[in-house]
């Protein structure tokens, strides 16, 4: 048994959304007007990973989101995911043990929140609730938005506090919490009638139980303290009528990791209301401080630390996928997107990879409708 919201964070987080900043929000940083129509969609996500010889992890997942303007003034939005997990995962590295534990999980969250819309800017408050068999996850946020006069600039301020509570399937009797909390500073930029850069710098500070419970040799510090800096430059192409979006983000910890992640989308409008978006990620982390590639000699002392989960080595990674949106009737988008993830200890840009390591490769297609209303 493997918990949901471990692998998800850990495995399909990394696959396919390395490249997206963490709480408080996911609200847009610029300064928006009030919404006049308000928005329903569904997503499904159907993701799949695999290994050498070994079908890993399978995920369906779907959700509902909606959003409503309210007095002209205020918008409230909410989504409600449900999304079923299983498979197998390594009991340690996936060169040492062949076999690997059987897992299968469900998971229910809803998210909710509501904006106030002023002249130069916005407040949104937010909430989140998520539960699995093993796990359950309680999230608070805040973030404000201020534009400058012109409207050429706009400030992000944010903060979340994050409280987790983990009860494993493997000892009934045990419990462990988790508080995470976290801050974001922002600005964002029209540089010209074709350019807008944007840069946040976030911090997260995390003190509790950061032990995977169904790993048998395992145990990490009870503190986890990491910093992040994005930076992002959209430029639209007058002629083609298309839009590069580049990303940039560096992610830094006290456990030693220290990730880049470089990001390219093209987004291009074709005739009958179709619209294509080519993707293409890169992804490098360094191997925690005290990850270990191998068991350490019976002889000596265990250090204060350890952990041989493949996902705390050194690695890098490769995405690619693509995008197509349809716009159907007046008020009707459909969307589909595929997505190829594939992970080599030999790609860490830093060097220092686990040669004993297998290749983790994963996909996912996601399709999507929404109605404007």
């Amino acid at each position: 048994m493997k918990s949901v919201t471990k692998q998800k964070t850990n495995v399909i987080g990394a696959a396919l959304f390395a490249a997206a900043m963490a709480l408080p929000s996911s609200h847009s940083a610029f300064a928006e007007a009030a919404p006049e129509r308000g928005i329903v969609s569904f997503k499904y996500l159907n993701y799949k990973d695999s290994q050498p010889d070994q079908d890993r992890v399978s995920v369906n997942a779907y959700s509902v989101t909606g959003m409503a303007p309210v007095a002209g003034k205020w918008s409230i939005s909410t989504t409600y995911t449900n999304d079923s997990v299983s498979g197998a995962s390594p009991e340690y590295n996936s060169h040492i043990v062949s076999g690997a534990s059987k897992m299968k999980d469900h998971r229910e969250a809803v998210d909710l929140g509501v904006t106030r819309y002023f002249s130069k800017g916005s407040i949104t408050l937010g909430t989140s609730y998520s539960k699995e068999n093993d796990y359950i996850s309680r999230g608070y946020s805040a973030q404000e938005s201020i534009s400058t006069e012109d409207k050429n600039t706009t400030f992000t301020f944010g903060g979340s506090y994050t409280t987790d509570t983990i009860n494993p399937t493997v000892n009934k009797d045990m419990f462990y919490d988790k508080r995470t909390l976290a801050g974001l500073i922002g600005i964002t930029k029209i540089l010209t009638k074709q350019d807008i850069v944007q840069l946040n710098i976030g911090y997260s500070k995390g003190k509790g139980y950061f032990n995977d419970p169904y790993k048998l040799f395992e145990q990490r510090p009870d503190n986890r303290d990491s910093k992040t800096l994005m930076t992002r430059w959209n430029h639209h192409f007058d002629g083609k009528d298309g839009t590069a979006r580049i990303s940039y983000r560096y992610y830094t910890d006290n456990w030693g990791i220290k990730a880049h992640t470089f990001g390219l989308e093209y987004v291009q409008p074709l005739p009958k209301e179709f619209t294509v978006t080519p993707l293409v990620r890169l992804y490098s982390q360094t191997a925690a401080d005290f990850y270990l590639p191998d068991f350490p000699d019976p002889s000596a002392d265990l250090p204060t630390y350890y952990s041989m989960d493949q996902r705390l080595s050194a690695f890098g990674a490769i995405t690619i996928g693509i995008k197509i949106e349809k716009k159907i009737a007046k008020d009707w988008l459909v969307d589909a997107k595929l997505e190829s993830y594939e992970q080599r200890a030999q790609w860490s840009i830093s060097g220092g990879g686990d040669p004993g390591l297998a290749p983790f490769s994963a996909r996912s297609i996601q399709l999507g409708v929404s109605r404007q209303f």
